[in-house]
């Protein structure tokens, strides 16, 4: 069943458009990860869900439920979802226990503090629950923004870069807690983001926006491991293009895209590529070159210096994927 159906939206921000025709559906429990670069419209798109701007055309609906927007009720916000923006919307002269119980009935003190313990140990913050919120850092007030923003069980929760004022030690056990806890619970999700960490371990479907229009909206492994374009697997990270009869006999003129990893250093290989840059990622090298006369990018286990030459390979698996892509997009077209 669909629970939220986004049907040809636009709006604008006096007379600049930002998002055009946006259409999208989604169904109850899925985690859905919103891509896109600084600017497409992400932030805005959340808070037309949850009901914070008005657009001026198109219509949303939750499950058979229309959402009318902010102009038609009295309190901005829809009452089964909650936003978490990056602007946290704490009471900074309260403590972490107060701020996340905030909004929890206070006839049953017990359930209320089980379900803030609960929540607690969710975002990790059980240490500072009798502390003032103006005493927390960026990191610590996002953790309790989100446990607030969980406190009602919302049937959908949308989330501005959750995780982004977060040190990377804690990023991923909290990452790990809330997607279990979601999915546990049945709650649907919208996650706006830059991190691969957070698109590709966690959400089913990714939805990439350009320039205020959705490109696609797929599986997200899917989507990773064929994106269509240069500006998708960009959003992934480094990547590379290269022809494809660089590493075929084909004499197409058509370039496959490729990823660090799916390019290996082969000294018996006579497709050589010279080293311009050597960054440290931790367990490899991301090595920077030139093939071709363009810039590559791929991993490598050793440090590998300027100006050296190495021979490269795109692994086989690799090259049959990318080609088999190009022939069933030339025969759509």
């Amino acid at each position: 069943m669909n629970m939220l159906r986004v049907e040809n939206i636009s709006f604008a921000y006096d007379i600049q458009p930002v998002l055009k025709n946006v259409s999208f559906t989604i169904k109850k429990g899925q985690h859905i990860a919103l891509i896109g670069a600084s600017g497409c419209g992400k932030s805005t798109l959340l808070k037309i869900i949850y009901g914070l701007l008005q657009v001026q055309n198109g219509e949303l609906f939750w499950g058979d439920k229309k959402l009318l927007g902010p102009l038609f009720n009295l309190v901005p916000g829809e009452d089964q979802m909650k936003y978490l923006s990056q602007g946290f919307e704490l009471q900074s002269f309260r403590t972490v226990s107060e701020n996340i119980g905030q909004y929890l009935s206070r006839f049953e003190p017990e359930l209320k503090l089980g379900r803030v313990n609960e929540l607690l140990e969710i975002v990790e913050m059980k240490n500072f629950a009798d502390t003032k919120v103006e005493n927390l850092s960026g990191g610590q007030k996002q953790r309790v923004a989100l446990a607030k923003a969980l406190a009602k069980r919302p049937e959908l929760l949308l989330l501005d870069e959750p995780f982004g004022n977060i040190d990377n030690f804690r990023r991923s056990s909290l990452r790990r807690n809330l997607y279990r806890y979601l999915k546990r619970n049945k709650i649907t999700s919208i996650t706006a983001t830059h991190d691969k960490t957070d698109i590709l371990s966690f959400t089913d479907e990714t939805i990439v926006i350009h320039h205020g229009e959705i490109l696609t909206q797929k599986n997200t492994i899917d989507l990773y491991q064929d994106p269509k374009t240069y500006y998708v697997a960009s959003l992934f990270g480094e990547v590379s293009e290269i022809s494809l009869s660089s590493f075929t006999n084909s004499t197409s003129k058509e370039t496959i895209l490729v990823y660090p990893h799916e390019i290996k250093v082969d000294p018996n290989s006579n497709k050589k590529a010279r080293i311009k840059g050597a960054y440290f990622t931790g367990s490899s090298y991301l090595i920077e070159a030139v093939f071709d006369q363009a810039i590559i990018f791929f991993t490598h286990d050793q440090l590998l210096k300027a100006p050296q030459t190495v021979g490269i390979r795109i692994t086989d698996q690799v090259l049959k994927n990318r080609k088999k892509t190009l022939s069933i997009s030339n025969q759509t077209t």
